[in-house]
């Protein structure tokens, strides 16, 4: 009898370390604020700059090697890279965004949106204790520093960042859909 327990004890406690993170705010709130944030990005869109794509990619390469790496990491692994570069957006609006055709409030809800949306995968995390990604935060970096510095804030640097910006949007929700128990 304590035998069979022990068994039924361990097959639970594998079970569920091997099982994928559950939160009941990921379960039930992530697909909206995901789809929330990729629609107040499109609505951000400038028409006046249309050939911008190559110059972003020769400046600052996305970093798909850091979301293939993440996507074989730990359920907890992805949600605390998807805060971090929730975070890293929203910083990066930080920034003079004066020059950019943006309307305030769009950037206002955008920003309120993908801050709710970190702090809601933040309360998924169990240990708080995790260390940032130090490559994601210096590609972060770069975008500021070498677009919208190198570019003076310009319209056409908002444009380039916005763009990657809803490249990271989708790019997370992948993560964490990956995750989502239903």
């Amino acid at each position: 009898m304590l035998t069979r327990t022990f068994f039924v004890c361990l097959f639970v406690g594998l079970y569920s370390a091997g099982s994928s993170l559950s939160c009941r705010w990921m379960d039930h709130k992530f697909r909206q604020y995901s789809e929330n944030s990729l629609a107040l990005v499109e609505t951000m869109v400038s028409n006046s700059t249309n050939s911008t794509e190559g110059e972003v990619q020769d400046t600052v390469a996305f970093p798909n090697d850091l979301y293939s790496q993440v996507s074989k990491a730990s359920a907890e692994d992805k949600v605390v890279f998807t805060v971090q570069a929730l975070d890293e957006m929203a910083a990066l609006f930080e920034e003079d965004y004066s020059s950019a055709s943006f309307e305030e409030k769009t950037v206002k809800d955008f920003l309120s949106v993908v801050t709710q949306q970190a702090d809601g995968l933040r309360s998924c995390i169990e240990s708080h204790s995790h260390e940032k990604n130090k490559k994601l935060h210096m590609y972060f970096k770069r975008l500021s520093s070498h677009v919208l510095k190198g570019m003076r804030h310009s319209a056409k640097s908002w444009e380039l960042i916005r763009k990657e910006i809803k490249t990271h949007l989708m790019r997370a929700d992948q993560l964490v859909s990956s995750l989502l128990t239903n």
